[in-house]
């Protein structure tokens, strides 16, 4: 009936595996790559989606099973979802912890190289958030979306 290559329920195997391994290798590169996309990170993500092709569908040529594939990562991720919203312990587990990279004017230049931010790019978000320097900054974080968050510094931190 639907002249797939494989077992309809190979699809939804492979696209769950194939869903947790992508997931997992994602959090695994960083929080950066995902605040703002590079040139770079499109084309990895352009080949990271060719080279799971074969993996979600191996040799089938039919309409049905992407679509059986498509449906599972949809599912998958609308489960992932509720769960994260749900569960603290599995917010954390999935989208990770934010990370502090400015503490009271004061730079962690460690917590940068961690998490592969260049001095450049943090001086740019800076002037993104209308900062100077980053003695104007009380905290800054790097948040699990990729973004960086600022609290400024008052009159009264300075002293």
């Amino acid at each position: 009936m639907l002249d797939l290559a494989l077992p309809w329920w190979e699809f939804v195997v492979r696209a769950a595996l194939a869903y947790v391994v992508l997931l997992v290798l994602l959090r695994m590169t960083g929080k950066r790559a995902f605040g703002e996309l590079a040139p770079f990170d499109i084309v990895v993500l352009i080949l990271v989606g060719g080279a799971l092709r074969s993996a979600l569908v191996g040799e089938d040529k039919s309409f049905a099973g992407p679509v059986i594939c498509v449906a599972t990562i949809l599912a998958l991720d609308k489960i992932f979802g509720w769960l994260a919203a749900h569960s603290r312990a599995f917010d954390r587990l999935l989208e990770g912890r934010p990370v502090l990279l400015v503490r009271n004017g004061e730079l962690l230049v460690t917590a940068l190289e961690k998490n592969s931010i260049s001095r450049e790019a943090f001086d740019r978000e800076l002037r993104v958030n209308d900062l100077r320097s980053v003695a104007d900054v009380a905290e800054a974080r790097l948040e699990p979306t990729g973004r960086i968050t600022f609290l400024r510094r008052g009159p009264v931190d300075r002293q």
